[in-house]
């Protein structure tokens, strides 16, 4: 009964908090484990040290940490839509007194977040910190409030990025910003398969603008059409809208407008960012609509790889996923991730 019950557990765990063990709100969707958003876990998490600290992934993968305050700043200054974008919103303690929220979903501070943000040293700066009290000393003497805030950023993130190494890049995506992007977790995947296996897939694009991306990474691609969420119309009814045309894609990608720039942020220094990711897609009910491409049902759709791009796109508009060329070089980066797990 035992092994019965770890068997059944095992594949689902990322859908329970790590502290409590009651189900997230949004089951099903995301990598990695995450804590719930009530009151005594996300104190117990920021206060008790559950998981690994913000500091690990600094030093480990610091392109990546500036990829999601990039996200979460643009965000948040998105002044028409930052109730719905910067979602889920903050929640972090006041490290002098633990019984009082400085950042409450339940009241929610955007004006605080963004002075947070803004007075936060970059990244670059806190990679040279000789240790870990030195990084915390830098950001604490910006803000007491900066560190829960970044170590919020950095462990909310549900999905899995992992930069490619620059010799195996996609090179027709002419970018040095190139990620793997994971954000199902293993039910979903599994359950992929079985539908890959059924259907057969293909490769599309999605464009969204990198203000988006802080919810998408913490809740997956999901179906706006007919939503709050939905941004822009749903001329072909109802379901996660791709493209086989990066430059269709593209058109959705670019940000909103400009953001403060903030010295030694790689992202933020840019006006201009635009970013698309490359999905897998199952071919079971898609409807295609010329470089139009329509997936009703998010089981169909995952997510692999995550491009940014920090000025002009140039020649990364030409890539077409139904190439065979480009797909060659999609399979043969996937085939490295999956060879490195092996």
């Amino acid at each position: 009964m035992v092994m019965a019950y770890i068997r059944r557990r095992i594949p689902s765990l990322n859908d329970y908090c790590v502290i409590c063990d009651k189900p997230h709100v949004f089951a099903g969707n995301m990598l990695k484990p995450a804590v719930c958003s009530r009151e005594l876990c996300c104190w117990s998490f920021q206060q008790l040290g559950v998981r690994a600290d913000a500091a690990d992934d600094i030093a480990t993968e610091a392109e990546v940490v500036d990829l999601l305050v990039c996200m979460a700043t643009c965000a948040v200054k998105h002044t028409a839509r930052r109730e719905l974008i910067f979602d889920p919103f903050p929640v972090v303690f006041d490290p002098f007194d633990k019984s009082k929220k400085i950042l409450d979903p339940d009241r929610p501070d955007f004006t605080l977040v963004q002075n947070l943000l803004s007075s936060m040293p970059s990244v670059e700066q806190m990679t040279q910190a000789v240790d870990f009290l030195s990084m915390k000393e830098k950001l604490d003497k910006a803000s007491p409030f900066c560190y829960p805030l970044l170590q919020w950023i950095i462990t909310s993130n549900r999905s899995h990025i992992v930069q490619l190494p620059e010799g195996k890049h996609i090179r027709s995506m002419v970018t040095k910003h190139q990620y793997l992007l994971l954000s199902a977790p293993p039910e979903k995947e599994e359950l992929f398969r079985k539908l890959k296996k059924a259907h057969g897939s293909t490769f599309a694009f999605h464009g969204s603008s990198i203000e988006n991306w802080h919810s998408i990474l913490r809740k997956g691609l999901i179906n706006a059409s007919g939503t709050k969420f939905q941004v822009n119309g749903a001329a072909y009814g109802s379901g996660i809208y791709l493209s086989p045309h990066a430059a269709t894609s593209f058109g959705y990608s670019r940000i909103y407008n400009s953001v403060a720039s903030k010295q030694g942020n790689r992202f933020l220094n840019s006006d201009n960012i635009n970013c698309i990711a490359i999905c897998e897609v199952v071919n079971k009910d898609i409807r295609k609509n010329g470089s139009i491409w329509v997936q009703p049902d998010p089981d169909c759709v995952v997510t692999r790889f995550f491009c940014v791009y920090t000025s002009a796109v140039g020649t990364a508009t030409n890539n077409n996923t139904e190439d065979a060329a480009f797909r060659t070089e999609i399979q043969t980066a996937i085939d490295y991730f999956q060879g490195a797990r092996q």
